[in-house]
């Protein structure tokens, strides 16, 4: 996937990554537990998380957009299924905060602007690299070292390294591993959620978080991929075409057709 943004990549790039990482860093310090935060204050955050997503998608084109359109409904009905539902992992109110939705957007874009940025695409293949080599050293200590085992997390690596080798933009595969790590540590670090000790058949034990978060979130990114092309090419041909303007005196034709102006 090429179709980067409307703008020079160096205005989409690590810098508006880094911008909408520190805004998601934000809301999860505000909605921490312990702190003064309340059902309220995440309404709030999620009603201003919405808003930042709007304004940074006028900033990429109308693929990308779709892209992050369907991250969004995917991620979202994933969270209601194994957060408040089969309870694999818990916000503190027991519910998906409104900031989640617009939140895994962000993630989204997050991921796509730091792996399509200029330093990274010239040492993408590096890059790649140090992905599977730290996740995998992450992953070997959840599974095999860690006091907490973690099980799905190296599942969930293998899907990683997966998207790395067959994925259709390796690009995003790196830059979500950057982001959701990030956040995924953190958010756990700060009580903003916390991860079950085994997931709803009770087999497979989790990490908190779970070391190869990044593949689990890939399957988001794969579906956003795959599916903004076809959404794109089926939008395009249902919006209707611009009406005809009235028609135009032949002396004004024949001008501009001689180049005046």
């Amino acid at each position: 996937m090429t179709d980067v943004v409307r703008s020079p990549a160096a205005r989409f790039g690590a810098s508006a990554s880094l911008l909408m990482m520190g805004w998601l860093s934000a809301v999860l310090w505000l909605d921490r537990a312990g702190g003064d935060g309340s059902i309220w204050l995440q309404r709030g955050l999620g009603l201003l998380t919405w808003g930042v997503l709007l304004v940074a998608l006028r900033r990429v084109s109308p693929t990308v957009r779709a892209q992050t359109a369907v991250v969004v409904v995917f991620a979202t009905l994933v969270e209601y299924v194994f957060s408040p539902t089969l309870h694999v992992y818990e916000y503190r109110f027991d519910n998906v905060p409104m900031y989640v939705p617009p939140g895994h957007g962000l993630v989204y874009l997050s991921a796509f602007a730091l792996g399509h940025a200029a330093f990274v695409q010239r040492r993408l293949r590096a890059a790649e690299a140090l992905v599977v080599l730290v996740g995998g050293a992450w992953a070997a200590y959840g599974l095999l070292a860690a006091d907490r085992p973690d099980a799905l997390g190296a599942f969930w690596y293998l899907c990683l390294v997966g998207f790395l080798v067959w994925g259709p933009s390796k690009q995003v595969y790196v830059g979500a591993f950057v982001v959701v790590s990030w956040l995924e540590v953190l958010g756990t670090g700060l009580g903003t959620w916390v991860w079950g000790t085994h997931d709803f058949t009770g087999w497979v034990t989790i990490g908190n978080p779970p070391s190869g978060a990044a593949g689990g979130y890939g399957w988001f990114d794969l579906a956003g991929l795959l599916l903004a092309p076809y959404l794109v090419r089926r939008f395009s041909r249902s919006a209707p075409e611009p009406a005809p303007g009235p028609p135009r005196p032949p002396a004004a034709e024949a001008a501009e057709g001689a180049g005046v102006h």
